[in-house]
C-alpha cells in the first residue's frame, strides 16, 4: 500500500455532506484498503463556522474559504455535495484546473452545463463522477456508462422523485388528494417546505437529462426536457387509472426514435403488471432497455443523506483509485449528438375522459373527433346516465401533436361539456 495519503476536501455539510465526513472517518481502513492509499480528510467548507450539524468536526478543518480550499496544492480530491449553479460551478471548475479530481451530486449543475464541466476534466486529464447525481445510493450512471457501454440502449423510463412517488402512491392507497398528500409527505420530510422543484418536475428533469445524455451519447440539458409536474393529478385521475388496472407515477422517459430522442417528465398511468408500478413510497427505480441485455431493473433508496453519501464514496474510491494509476477513467461520451424531439414529435397515448350529453350519436362523434386527427381508439366505456354521463377514451399511441389536437376539438364539441382529465398512458408496448 502507498503510504501517503489521499488528501479529499469536501464542500458542503448539509444532510449528504455529514454523512460523507462520518463514513469517511468510520470506514478509513477500508477504504485505504480498497483504494491502495490512506484516504484523509483535509477540510470541509461551510457557509457559516456556527451553523448546527449532524456531525462534530474539528475547528480546524472547517473553513467559509472554499475556493482557497480546492485550489491548495496539497489537495487530490473534492467532493462537492453544495448544490446549486453557483458557486458550486466555479469552485469545480479551480479544483480541476488545479489537479484534483472531483466528484459530484450536483444534479441541477451537471444537467445545465456539463459539457462545460467535461471538458475541463479532460482538459485537465482528471476525473469528474457523479454517480450520487441521479437517485442517490441505486447504482443507474456507471452502468449506463460502463456496464451497457457495448450495447444499444433504447429506453430509459424512472421513477427519480421520492417525494412525488410519496404524494402518488399515498393518493393510491388512502384516496387522499393532492394537497392532503402533499402535506403529510412535509410532515414526514419527504418533501420540502417549498416543493417546487420537486412536485412541479424539476428535479426530475434535471435527472432525465443525465440518464439521456449517458444513454444516447448525446448531450441533452433540462431545457431540453419536456416537463409537467403533479400538482394537477386528482384523485379521480388516480382512481381513474385504478379501474383500468394501472397506477399514477411522475416517469422520467427516455426514448430513442430513429436517430433523435425524446425526453420528458410528466405523470403518467402505467399497468400495474409493469415492474415500475410496485414501486413504493419515497423509493426510486429506473427500467433501462437494451437491444442485447433486454429489460433491466434498478431499484432502491433515491435520496437521503446516508444513502446518496454510498454513491458519492463509490465514486471517491474509483477516482482515487485511478489518481494512484496516474489514469483516469470514462468521461463524456456525445459522439452520437442526436437531435432532441420536441414534445409534438413524441409518440405517447392518452386517457381522456370527458362529461358528455346522454343522447344518441355522441360517442360516434368523439370517435370522429380522434379519427380526423389520425388517432385511434384503444378502448372506450360509458360511464353515468343523463347529467353525470361520462365517455373514457384511451387512445392507441399517436404523436403528442395529434393527441393534444383531438382534445382541444373536443373542448369544442357542442356534445361535451367538459373534459375532466387528460393523462398520458405509458409502459404497455
Amino acid at each position: 500500500m502507498n503510504t501517503k495519503p489521499l488528501k479529499v476536501a469536501v464542500l458542503g455539510c448539509g444532510s449528504v455532506g455529514s454523512q460523507v465526513v462520518r463514513l469517511l472517518g468510520e470506514q478509513a481502513g477500508d477504504l485505504a484498503a480498497r483504494v491502495g492509499a490512506p484516504i484523509e480528510l483535509a477540510g470541509v467548507a461551510v457557509r457559516r463556522l456556527d451553523a448546527p450539524r449532524e456531525i462534530d468536526l474539528p475547528a480546524d478543518l472547517l473553513t467559509t474559504d472554499a475556493l482557497g480550499l480546492v485550489t491548495r496544492g496539497d489537495i487530490d480530491l473534492v467532493i462537492e455535495v453544495i448544490g446549486g449553479i453557483e458557486p458550486a460551478r466555479s469552485l469545480i471548475l479551480a479544483a480541476l484546473e488545479n489537479g484534483a479530481s472531483v466528484v459530484t451530486a450536483n444534479k441541477a449543475l451537471l444537467a445545465e452545463d456539463g459539457p462545460t464541466l467535461f471538458e475541463a476534466a479532460a482538459k485537465a486529464g482528471r476525473d469528474l463522477y457523479y454517480e450520487a447525481a441521479v437517485a442517490g445510493a441505486i447504482p443507474i450512471l456507471r452502468p449506463l456508462r460502463e456496464s451497457l457501454a457495448g450495447d444499444k440502449v433504447t429506453r430509459v423510463l424512472g421513477i427519480v422523485n421520492g417525494t412525488t412517488n410519496f404524494i402518488l402512491d399515498k393518493m393510491d392507497t388512502s384516496g387522499a388528494g393532492f394537497e392532503e398528500a402533499l402535506q403529510e409527505a412535509q410532515a414526514l420530510g419527504y418533501a420540502e417546505a417549498d416543493p417546487t422543484a420537486d412536485v412541479e418536475g424539476f428535479d426530475a428533469a434535471a435527472k432525465a437529462a443525465i440518464l439521456a445524455s449517458l444513454a444516447f451519447h448525446s448531450r441533452v440539458t433540462a431545457a431540453d426536457v419536456y416537463r409537467e409536474g403533479i400538482a394537477d393529478v386528482t384523485a379521480g385521475d388516480v382512481a381513474s387509472a385504478r379501474e383500468m388496472n394501472c397506477v399514477v407515477k411522475l416517469l422520467a422517459i427516455c426514448e430513442l426514435r430513429g436517430d433523435a430522442v425524446s425526453v420528458r417528465v410528466h405523470p403518467a398511468m402505467i399497468p400495474a403488471s409493469h415492474p415500475l408500478a410496485s414501486v413504493r413510497g419515497a423509493y426510486n427505480a429506473v427500467f433501462v432497455e437494451s437491444e442485447a441485455a433486454g429489460q433491466l431493473m434498478f431499484y432502491g433508496p433515491g435520496a437521503g443523506g446516508a444513502p446518496t453519501a454510498s454513491a458519492v464514496l463509490g465514486d471517491l474510491v474509483t477516482v482515487a483509485r485511478n489518481k494512484l494509476a496516474g489514469t483516469r477513467g470514462v468521461g463524456e461520451s456525445s459522439y452520437a449528438a442526436r437531435e432532441v424531439l420536441p414534445m409534438g414529435e413524441t409518440v405517447t397515448s392518452y386517457h381522456v375522459q370527458l362529461d358528455v350529453d346522454d343522447r344518441a350519436g355522441v360517442l360516434a362523434s368523439v370517435a370522429t373527433a380522434f379519427s380526423e386527427q389520425g388517432v385511434s381508439i384503444q378502448t372506450v366505456r360509458q360511464e353515468g346516465r343523463g347529467a353525470d354521463a361520462q365517455l373514457v377514451v384511451v387512445s392507441h399511441p399517436a404523436t403528442d401533436a395529434q393527441l393534444a389536437a383531438t382534445v382541444e376539438h373536443l373542448r369544442g364539441m357542442d356534445s361535451v361539456r367538459a373534459v375532466t382529465s387528460v393523462m398520458r398512458v405509458e409502459g404497455g408496448e
